[in-house]
């Protein structure tokens, strides 16, 4: 049985959210985005927009195509309106597992039964959610990494209930978005890229907390290795530092091994309102940090 996507609905609308409704709408599905603030998706759209411009990134979605996509999409704080008759329901919220196992419950509870549901969850198994939603053969793990700065790939994962076709259908879905699906055969925490980014992310801070390297040093050397313009503190600034720190909590809460804890430095910036990019600062300050500056490579320094 053929699963058609024509209709989607993304629950959430901060940096990743934003970004897969965008991606959705310039690839012609209907998409109606969902977030209890008004303003919620304005916001985030007008940070993106910002940060890529300083950072010189020429983005997935051409510029000229920005506005286009934007009005296509239609926005709302009313939770029925947004999943009525959707064929397929991203949810994109916090890194809390008793949030998303709420908000499942309610898209269970409003979404026709055609619905696939899907979490951008950057670490927990969708099989963590998916009794919440009374409709687990239907549910997957979709992860995406910032697309539209040109990181396409995605994540996808089953449940343990998960249906052939569903999982056939979301990747499709993917595809279409024109990214690239890294299908996950068994569960495991971070599924595919992200588990490896993780041992990245945990050793950088490990370093950078405890003193024995400059954090700017470690990006320096990650973008000479890589090629790259950003280096992991940056990422992690573009991610968000509470949401990098909710990630590696999901960790250790699995294994209860304190080298799995986040530093309690990575607190300490975030308690201080120190986000990253969508707070102005983080460990760079925006809407122009050191490492965009010439001389952040420059050897004659």
């Amino acid at each position: 049985m053929t699963i058609k996507i024509k209709r989607v609905a993304v629950i959430g609308t901060g940096l990743l959210g934003t970004q897969i409704s965008m991606l959705s709408a310039y690839a012609g599905y209907q998409v109606t985005v969902y977030d209890t603030r008004d303003d919620a998706f304005d916001d985030t759209y007008k940070k993106l927009y910002a940060d890529f411009r300083a950072k010189g990134i020429h983005p997935f979605i051409p510029w000229n195509q920005w506005k286009k996509c934007k009005t296509a999409i239609k926005f709302t704080t009313h939770l029925g309106h947004a999943l009525k008759d959707v064929d397929l329901v991203v949810e994109a919220i916090t890194e809390d597992l008793k949030v998303k196992r709420n908000v499942f419950k309610q898209m269970g509870e409003n979404a026709p039964a055609k619905a696939i549901f899907a979490s951008n969850s950057s670490s927990l198994p969708i099989s963590r959610m998916e009794q919440s939603s009374g409709r687990p053969e239907r549910c997957i793990n979709t992860h995406f990494y910032f697309p539209l700065q040109g990181t396409i790939m995605v994540d996808l994962m089953p449940g343990t209930k998960t249906l052939p076709e569903v999982m056939e259908a979301g990747e499709e879905w993917i595809r279409s978005l024109g990214c690239i699906p890294l299908t996950v055969k068994k569960e495991i925490l971070g599924f595919c890229f992200n588990s490896v980014w993780r041992a990245i992310k945990k050793q950088c801070l490990y370093m950078w907390a405890n003193d024995f390297v400059d954090f700017r040093d470690i990006d320096r050397a990650w973008r000479v290795f890589t090629g790259t313009k950003m280096g992991p503190f940056a990422m992690m600034d573009s991610v968000g530092l509470d949401t990098v720190y909710n990630i590696e909590m999901v960790y250790y809460n699995d294994s209860k091994d304190p080298k799995d804890k986040p530093p309690e430095a990575l607190m300490k910036k975030i308690n201080k309102g120190e986000l990253g990019v969508k707070s102005g600062k983080g460990f760079y300050a925006y809407p122009n940090p050191e490492f965009l500056k010439p001389d952040f490579l420059n050897p004659k320094k």
